[in-house]
């Protein structure tokens, strides 16, 4: 696991030990960034299910102004601050300690990068998606990237929010929701 462009680039990455994380391959993570390459610099970066934090690390490399990562599970959120700091990225971050829920009910930040990747059979990314439209903390044109089995149906979103394509490599599928302008 490495960054793959920006000022981190070629850094290697720490990954969580044991089978609790399900890392997103190098393959996965360069097709999600070909296809954000134009909507990453300056943005605000929520990085939900942290894992490792590779997702928004490289967001961070890539010239995202700032990157919350949340993981519930204090192993996973020790990997990601070696990883952040490994990287350089301590003044542009943040690591919260607390599950995606809580997090979610007392945020008040706008973001216009968010990134789930929650355990596959869990159900907590419909339950993230949700709560995110219900809160509505994504700027106008902000960009939600979901990453799945290739198999599993995500959700419609309530307006202003609106499914976008859905990219498939080999099992694994990442889907593009945005917050569209509102009239």
């Amino acid at each position: 696991m490495r960054v793959i462009t920006g000022t981190a680039r070629g850094r290697r990455l720490e990954a969580l030990p044991g089978l609790d994380t399900r890392p997103t391959t190098d393959r996965v993570k360069e097709s999600v960034f070909n296809v954000l390459q134009f909507d990453i610099e300056g943005r605000q970066a929520l990085d939900l299910f942290a894992g490792s934090g590779q997702m928004g690390i490289e967001a961070l490399s890539r010239g995202a102004a700032f990157c919350d990562f949340v993981d519930s599970a204090p192993a996973a959120l020790n990997v990601v601050r070696r990883n952040v700091k490994a990287c350089g990225f301590e003044g542009r971050s943040a690591c919260h300690g607390r599950d995606f829920a809580a997090f979610l009910s007392g945020c008040r930040e706008g973001y216009g990068l968010i990134f789930l990747d929650p355990p596959y059979a869990s159900g907590n990314l419909e339950r993230a998606l949700e709560h995110i439209a219900a809160i509505d903390i994504v700027v106008e044109n902000g960009i939600i990237v979901c990453e799945s089995p290739a198999d599993h149906q995500l959700p419609d979103l309530p307006a202003p929010y609106e499914k976008g394509r859905e990219y498939r490599c080999g099992k694994i599928k990442f889907t593009l929701y945005r917050r569209r302008t509102c009239p």
